[in-house]
């Protein structure tokens, strides 16, 4: 398909597709010798999934980061959207239906409890959501920041202490029994507070690294302690998976 088609097909401007292209988000399989675009069926999915990730309110940057990972996985992707869509719409349905009582309770037909005037606001974070931005998402950053902003004192003091041992052991090998058992503490203390399978634990260490303002913060308590851990999270992933 030419790039007029895919527009109009989608529902989105011609100079966004250029732009996609131009950031290297979404190139065209084909170039026709005259420089039109052509659009294939697997362009299109890419497309589709683009626009998905954008209805969650991701970033180009980041969308292009996760869907050209080589541990990408369009399945897992799309079930998750799923999820989310399902939960939207319900939440609206709940809406809906408070809105068409409020009318009739207006209009004097009928009588609405306290309780019921309020059915279907939820401003609890959507659990589907949570996940979405915890396995892909610059977002669980600053959750996890502001998660741990409102941990009690001494929960807070446990996680930095254990920074503090992971700091002294940060120059020996990350594979070390040393740096396993305390990376091993690591692990059962994130899982106190969250689900983290092994490879979301290491997706988090790679995180540590790649998103400076957890750099910053884990590196406050040494110099380099982000990237031990990052590596120290990695061989402890990929050692307990055999």
């Amino acid at each position: 398909m030419k790039v007029k088609e895919v527009a109009d097909l989608v529902g989105i401007s011609v100079r966004t597709l250029h732009h996609y292209d131009e950031i290297g988000l979404l190139t065209p399989d084909e170039m026709t010798a005259s420089g039109y675009r052509l659009y294939s069926s697997k362009n299109l999915e890419t497309l589709q999934q683009i626009l998905f990730f954008k209805e969650l309110g991701f970033p180009l940057k980041k969308i292009k980061e996760i869907i050209s990972s080589p541990s990408f996985d369009r399945e897992e992707a799309l079930m998750l959207h799923r999820k989310m869509l399902l939960e939207k719409r319900n939440r609206l349905d709940q809406m809906i239906a408070t809105v068409e009582k409020t009318i009739k309770h207006a209009k004097g037909e009928i009588k609405m409890s306290q309780k019921e005037k309020f059915e279907g606001f939820d401003f609890s974070q959507n659990p589907y959501e949570q996940e979405a931005r915890e396995r892909w998402g610059d977002e669980a950053v600053d959750k996890a920041n502001a998660k741990a902003a409102g941990m009690p004192k001494e929960i807070q003091e446990n996680f930095n202490d254990l920074y503090r041992k992971l700091a002294d052991l940060r120059h020996e090998s990350p594979s070390s029994e040393e740096s396993q058992a305390a990376i091993g503490e690591w692990y059962v203390l994130l899982n106190e507070f969250g689900d983290y399978s092994l490879d979301a634990f290491k997706g988090l260490g790679q995180m540590y690294v790649d998103d400076e303002r957890f750099t910053k913060n884990i590196d406050k308590f040494g110099e380099g302690l982000a990237a031990y851990m990052r590596n120290a999270m990695a061989v402890y992933a990929d050692n307990h998976k055999k």
